[in-house]
């Protein structure tokens, strides 16, 4: 038998997979764009097929029809009204079919009430109104983070019961590590992009954003006991940082100058604008969506036992600004905006 031959087709079919497989794995086209000095390499990096796949994704619904504003508030006409009574009746009727678009549109009004509308014996009409609740208070209290735009429980859910993008804690693989504390490395997650970072700086970051950090605050050995661990919080704030970046779309110089990370003085704006977010995301977490956990059934709640929460890609959906920063607040100013 001569192989010559043989060996030959061997070989061009392995050419050709290896070309067709290296092909597969090219990215398409990039679009960039600078966002700061030049040669500082301030630069965001779209895919366009991504774009347009972002852009279907954050599309908003129409808003409900205009309802009157006069006669007597809703509270003097329903029972058990505790967020939303200074509305007027049309008012009310109007958020209520809004939420149940933006929230349960597959359930509608049963996925909240019975029966009997004023019984709170569903676990998802207390939950619904803690949500009211919090949304107001982030219109009014982290304007710093969220205007012009605001927010509305639409900006979260997207038609969803329970937003796409919450966190538990994180039990962690189950294969023990076999050479002392691996810090949360080593075990790829979702939540930092499959990286071999900590695979859940959410627990310790999101609940005091205050340990973000990279550079120790001490220099010898001695003091590191009391004054953190540099390389290791460092490593975790990395983590974050992967997490925020694909949650929002962009890459590390959407908030830092390349040149000088740590300078605050040398970073755009949207550095600030993050700082607020995460401090406001830590207060969510701890007021709202944390204490809820007695309220839940047990299949609502994480593998740890603890409730949903929120991070960045919660609201933002792989957008810099959550739904491109049209503003759905506008036309729910006096449901949804902090009472007077």
């Amino acid at each position: 038998m001569n192989t010559i031959p043989f060996t030959r087709k061997l070989m061009g079919a392995l050419a050709l997979g290896t070309s067709l497989f290296v092909a597969a794995c090219e990215l398409p086209p990039q679009e960039s764009e600078q966002n700061g000095y030049r040669g500082t390499g301030m630069d965001q990096i779209r895919s366009p097929e991504r774009v347009d796949t972002l852009q279907a994704l954050n599309q908003i619904p129409e808003p409900q029809p205009e309802a009157p504003k006069d006669g007597p508030p809703v509270s003097q006409i329903y029972q058990n009204v505790k967020v939303l009574g200074h509305l007027s009746e049309g008012e009310f009727l109007r958020i209520m079919t809004a939420i149940t678009e933006w929230v349960m549109p597959e359930q509608g009004c049963g996925g909240c009430h019975s029966d009997n509308l004023a019984d709170d014996s569903m676990y998802t009409k207390v939950v619904a109104r803690r949500m009211l609740q919090m949304t107001q208070d982030i219109n009014a209290k982290w304007a710093n983070h969220v205007a012009p735009a605001g927010v509305t429980c639409y900006t979260c859910h997207r038609g969803q019961q329970v937003p796409q993008y919450v966190w538990f804690q994180d039990p962690g693989p189950s294969t023990p590590a076999y050479m002392g504390n691996r810090n949360g490395q080593n075990a790829p997650a979702a939540s930092v992009a499959y990286a071999t970072l900590p695979y859940d700086p959410f627990s310790t970051l999101l609940n005091d954003p205050s340990k973000i950090r990279v550079q120790g605050t001490a220099t010898l050995p001695t003091q590191l006991a009391s004054a953190g661990k540099p390389i290791q919080d460092a490593e975790m704030t990395y983590a974050l940082m992967t997490h925020m970046s694909k949650g929002l779309g962009v890459n590390c110089t959407f908030c830092h100058n390349s040149r000088a990370f740590s300078s605050w003085e040398q970073s755009p704006p949207q550095r600030t604008t993050a700082w607020y977010g995460l401090r406001m995301v830590a207060d969510l977490n701890h007021a709202y969506l944390e204490p809820l956990k007695p309220v839940y059934p047990d299949n609502r709640l994480g593998p740890t036992g603890d409730a949903a929460k929120a991070n960045c890609a919660t609201c933002h959906q792989g957008v810099n600004k959550p739904l491109y920063g049209v503003s759905m607040l506008k036309d729910y100013l006096a449901e949804l905006s902090a009472k007077k």
